[in-house]
């Protein structure tokens, strides 16, 4: 299925496709103060409907994940960043997408701040 997100005011768009099996929750320093609820995908899943230049990153920690959000609007729609086995990866914040039932979906905790 071929999900569209954006940020609120929509200056980053988006689209993603795949199949939601479930969610993430992180507690890192980060994650906790955003709210995400992060879907993982490999990064040619992931396509930007508007300027890659729309989006400012910010990066912590190991600066590994690019942190990418709205300048203007300030949310944060995605992330990207490199797995385990050295493939790119996209984290898409679920509450970005269009239409999502997000009760639906099945969350898993992560210890993020611990790790």
């Amino acid at each position: 299925m071929i999900y569209q997100g954006s940020c609120h005011c929509g200056r980053v768009a988006y689209e993603v496709e795949g199949d939601i099996q479930g969610a993430l929750a992180c507690n890192c320093s980060m994650c906790q103060r955003k709210g995400s609820l992060l879907w993982f995908v490999p990064r040619a899943q992931f396509r930007l409907r508007t300027p890659e230049d729309a989006a400012a990153t910010y990066t912590f920690n190991k600066h590994v994940i690019k942190h990418r959000f709205c300048p203007t609007c300030g949310i944060h729609p995605y992330a990207e960043g490199i797995d385990s086995k050295g493939n790119a990866m996209a984290a898409i914040n679920l509450r970005c997408i269009d239409g999502l039932d997000l009760a639906a979906i099945p969350v898993r905790e992560f210890n993020g701040r611990d790790s």
